[in-house]
């Protein structure tokens, strides 16, 4: 038969509570952790978790949902976020929905039956696939990068309009006034975020703002190159594009090349994201820059905290009284990595 918390208490002599709060991710007192972690070896003592998470409806696992594994952008944060939750004794499980609403559906609910404890998601769609269900239950859910209106959680967000604006307003300064855009799909939290900035650049400066000049993709590669060919096509005399999603640059950059533009001279490009893929280009491409470490971190960070402030609000209604649910939003500033694709343009539109 294994150890169990009483041997670990008769070998410390420490009471069950706080060795309890010790396995369950509590505080305890530094000099007691050591006797704990002690005894722990010394005993072999193994937590069964099945068992304490019948106890204690706790299973120590946090629900990811993302759109698309294979994006770099989502991977870097889910990577880092899983290493953070692990560091803090959860495990994880990540449901890849395709960019698929139906396959988000099925992910959440399939996640809430597993009884995991809080969600980190990435929204597909824009109504709820079943988010209400956690929340009526108590458990937290964490959104990055985008937001939904129908569900009230707390959201880890990035400034996209500031992003663009602000690239707009160096092409802008680099002298160019008949500016491009590669937009994202119209139902998307960001892509809608992004083309407020670049419009608002465009007002600003008074700038030639027309609806020809800006192109939708899709968020993938083949959607930033054909976008990028009905660009050029249907405005010859376009001097710079704002490429608005990482994928949707890798494309544009391979169609660029394919019709033989030649940037910066004939082109000026400002696309988005991974710095490695900017640096590979020729000539090396300026980029927005998502902070995706810092994303991760608050994410996690936030998600732990509710479910330490759900932990401890089991002792919340001995006074008669409820704690008041409340819900934050952190959005996070956006970097700029220069490149050589931008120059300084001579015509006037």
């Amino acid at each position: 038969m294994g150890a169990t918390m009483k041997d670990i208490a008769k070998r410390t002599g420490l009471g069950l509570a706080t060795i309890s709060s010790y396995l369950n991710g509590g505080n305890v007192r530094e000099k007691n952790r050591i006797k704990i972690e002690e005894a722990i070896r010394e005993l072999h003592f193994e937590v069964n978790e099945v068992a304490r998470g019948l106890k204690t409806n706790r299973t120590k696992t946090i629900g990811i949902v993302i759109p698309e594994l294979n994006n770099i952008f989502f991977a870097e944060i889910i990577t880092e976020a899983e290493d953070i939750l692990r560091s803090h004794g959860y495990a994880t499980m990540i449901c890849d929905c395709r960019s698929d609403t139906e396959r988000e559906k099925e992910a959440v609910d399939f996640l809430y039956h597993r009884r995991v404890d809080g969600l980190i998601v990435m929204p597909t769609g824009t109504s709820d696939p079943g988010f209400q269900k956690f929340i009526r239950a108590g458990k937290p859910i964490v959104m990055i990068d985008r937001k939904m209106k129908d569900v009230c959680c707390d959201c880890i967000l990035v400034d996209n309009e500031g992003a663009a604006e602000d690239a707009v307003n160096r092409l802008v300064r680099a002298g160019h006034r008949k500016i491009g855009m590669i937009a994202g799909p119209e139902d998307v939290y960001t892509a809608r975020e992004r083309q407020r900035g670049y419009e608002k650049a465009l007002r600003e400066n008074n700038a030639v703002y027309e609806e020809g000049l800006m192109a939708r993709g899709n968020y993938t590669i083949a959607g930033g190159a054909k976008a990028m060919r009905q660009l050029w096509e249907n405005n010859p005399d376009m001097t710079a594009v704002f490429i608005s999603n990482y994928e949707m640059t890798v494309g544009a950059m391979m169609e660029i090349n394919d019709l033989g533009i030649r940037v910066p001279d004939e082109l000026s490009v400002i696309g988005f994201d991974n710095v490695d893929f900017a640096k590979a280009s020729v000539p090396r491409l300026s980029i927005v820059t998502q902070p995706t470490a810092q994303i991760a971190q608050e994410a996690a960070d936030t998600l732990i905290e509710k479910l330490q402030e759900r932990d401890s609000a089991v002792n919340q209604k001995e006074d008669g009284q409820d704690r008041k649910k409340t819900t934050v939003t952190v959005t996070l500033k956006t970097g700029f990595v220069e490149g050589r694709s931008v120059k300084a343009s001579g015509k006037v539109s």
